[in-house]
């Protein structure tokens, strides 16, 4: 519901080479130039390069059974496949680089990594994979509602991922975008909802969308993912998208003179959605804030829980 004018980066109008197939043409809708998430993505490259400078495997791995992997990229190198198969820096550097760690977090006052674990990866497979989603998520959203909106989203469902993963991971460390990355799915969900009568294919968007998020969900049970801060981010970023990703409704037109509209700009169902919603996420995120820093365990307050994110069978355990 806010001016898209403040947040412009150059934008144009949506025509013949619109590559959404669900959008309805006739909208009339314009698209923003996309800076922010090419910004995101080199900053995570800069940081995963920084911390492997830190960490420096040969001067800290010794021993023939203990060779650092790529040893050609020097102090690049990276630890042992058996320590990180990742391709990745140890876990001690990610922990001093600013990995969530809920002792860090709860007794030593370091709340900064809730924030900070969202720049840093394990390995170079776990930031393509992020990257690589990260564009093929965020452009898109960021061309349709630009950079202030995608933003919030972004840092927003990052940090409601760290807060969901500390009340329920306390004895290992986390890192990784994925928490701010399920926030945009979840916010392109609810925009698909709220938005629902400018969509041609409503059926269509929704099935596909639906698919792509169950995927991602039920591959996080696998162990060592922590799905958790999936969960996080991407409850945090639905609520996000009905707050601040709302269009006026199909057949809308601004009035040029002091006549009343045929057609109110946002329908009852958009605002019920827009209070609910923002309610919800600011009820969440405070309710999960005091839990964290009163340094209580989310698995004494749900049994099952811990299944969400690791889920056991006869080819592994967690």
């Amino acid at each position: 519901m806010a001016n898209r004018d403040v947040e412009r980066g150059g934008k144009k109008n949506r025509g013949a080479n619109n590559n959404n197939y669900f959008y309805d043409e006739s909208s009339g809708d314009t698209y923003w130039t996309s800076w922010l998430i090419p910004v995101i993505v080199v900053a995570n490259l800069a940081v995963f390069i920084a911390v492997m400078f830190v960490n420096d495997c040969p001067k800290k791995i010794t021993g023939a059974n203990k060779a650092c992997v790529a040893r050609f990229l020097g102090r690049f190198s990276f630890q042992p496949l058996k320590e990180n198969p990742l391709f990745g820096p140890s876990s001690s550097t990610l922990e001093k680089m600013g990995a969530l760690e809920w002792r860090k977090v709860v007794h030593e006052h370091q709340g900064w990594r809730l924030l900070t674990c969202m720049w840093l990866h394990a390995g170079i497979i776990h930031l393509l994979t992020n990257m690589l989603s990260l564009i093929f998520i965020g452009i898109r959203l960021e061309q349709q509602f630009g950079f202030i909106r995608v933003g919030l989203i972004y840092l927003i469902s990052g940090l409601g991922g760290s807060i969901l993963s500390s009340l329920f991971l306390q004895e290992s460390i986390s890192v990784g975008a994925s928490g701010a990355l399920f926030g945009l799915l979840g916010a392109m969900l609810s925009e698909l909802l709220t938005n629902w009568t400018i969509y041609a294919n409503k059926a269509a968007a929704l099935i596909t969308l639906v698919f792509i998020i169950a995927i991602n969900l039920g591959l996080g049970m696998l162990p060592r993912v922590d799905n958790f801060a999936h969960i996080g981010g991407f409850l945090t970023g639905f609520c996000l998208g009905f707050v601040v990703l709302v269009r006026p409704q199909y057949g809308w037109e601004p009035s040029r003179t002091n006549t009343s509209r045929t057609k109110r700009k946002y329908s009852v169902y958009q605002y019920v959605l827009f209070v609910v919603a923002a309610v919800l996420l600011v009820v969440g995120l405070t309710v999960g804030l005091v839990m964290l820093f009163k340094g209580e365990n989310g698995n004494k307050h749900c049994k099952w829980c811990h299944y969400l994110s690791c889920l056991p069978t006869s080819k592994w355990t967690c």
